[in-house]
């Protein structure tokens, strides 16, 4: 329980620590003054000060804050710092890279994640070899068995599961020419897949062809150098990017059932569990835990920083601030719609433990 509890307050340190530091660091870059570097919320347990900014670790670990030289137009100087350092009166492109950067840094997070576990272990890929067939499907009928291991389709080569699926749904019910390994002879078949209702990730029937085989399960893992481990980790964070951004979507279309929201302790248990599972799962799920927290702070709903970089946006086009008015309905709105959100994730995390 312990370990759990120590496991759960690492990584959310980490993911608020790279968020923060993205906003120190940019505000730091464009001149910017920063008077409070804090990982954490409440009392001071420690603290220190170099140069003109105080970093500190307080005693609430979920949470943490930059605090900026001049955030508002009415904020006082602090002492030792001048007037050119002043958020406020930088103009709003500046301001927006400062607050975009705590988002990009948690995607950085998850790339050096997976850059890391791609150079220290390699690359998984799952080999095209029949496990199962279908009974009746265009593969059985053409007479390939379980063993097979696919070698080309459409004398293309094929040398993993994910290249023949590939060649499978860009048939639009053509045949298809394979060549297959058996045992230690080479065969080809042709068949022509059928158009068959699928299920995708997101719980949605779509039509995809199929032609009625399932994987073995036998992998190889690909070693990788250290650029070759980079590129594959941007790739993994891209590819991850694109799917939570389309989950948000199918969630506000109500495709993915709101009862899936999960709050704070749902996240505590994936914790647990994959920090009984090992370091490998409980850095990939921290790293796609980074991606989620980037993408939600990039919504545009005012007190997220997506809120505050539609403001400076509309400020950028209309060369004036947004009306100090419309600024705090919009933020009274927006601390709303967070408080709102969170109770219903945490009611959800609820109802799951005793359900």
């Amino acid at each position: 329980m312990l370990t759990s509890a120590i496991a759960i307050i690492l990584v959310l340190g980490l993911l608020i620590f790279f968020h923060e530091l993205g906003h120190f660091l940019v505000a730091r870059l464009l001149g910017v003054g920063v008077s409070t570097f804090s990982l954490g919320f409440g009392p001071k347990l420690f603290g220190f000060v170099m140069g003109k900014t105080e970093y500190r670790l307080s005693a609430v670990p979920l949470g943490g804050y930059v605090h900026l030289v001049g955030e508002g137009e009415e904020s006082e100087i602090p002492r030792g710092f001048t007037s050119k350092e002043s958020f406020a009166q930088r103009p709003p492109w500046q301001r927006i890279l400062v607050v975009a950067a705590g988002p990009v840094f948690n995607f950085v997070l998850a790339w050096f994640i997976y850059w890391g576990l791609f150079f220290a272990h390699g690359q998984m890929q799952m080999l095209p070899q029949i496990g199962d067939l279908a009974e009746d499907g265009p593969a059985m009928e053409a007479g390939l068995q379980p063993g097979d291991l696919v070698l080309s389709i459409n004398s293309q080569e094929v040398r993993y599961w994910e290249d023949m699926v590939q060649h499978i749904q860009r048939n639009e019910g053509e045949p298809l020419e394979l060549e297959v390994q058996r045992n230690s002879s080479i065969k080809e078949f042709t068949l022509v897949p059928r158009m068959s209702v699928q299920e995708n990730i997101f719980g949605e029937e779509i039509k995809t062809p199929q032609i009625g085989i399932v994987a073995s399960g036998e992998t190889e893992t690909i070693s990788l150098g250290f650029i070759s481990a980079g590129k594959e980790g941007l790739s993994q964070t891209w590819m991850l990017i694109k799917l939570t951004v389309e989950a948000i979507k199918k969630l506000i279309e109500r495709i993915i059932p709101l009862d899936t929201i999960g709050g704070p302790i749902l996240i505590g248990q994936l914790v647990s569990e994959q920090k009984q599972e090992g370091m490998v799962n409980l850095l990939a799920l921290t790293a796609l835990i980074s991606i989620n927290l980037g993408l939600i702070n990039l919504l545009p709903v005012p007190v997220l920083d997506g809120g505050h970089i539609l403001f400076y946006t509309i400020e950028m086009i209309t060369r004036r601030p947004l009306n100090e008015r419309m600024r705090q309905i919009a933020t009274r709105i927006g601390i709303l719609f967070i408080l709102s959100l969170m109770a219903f994730a945490i009611i959800n995390d609820i109802l799951r433990l005793v359900g």
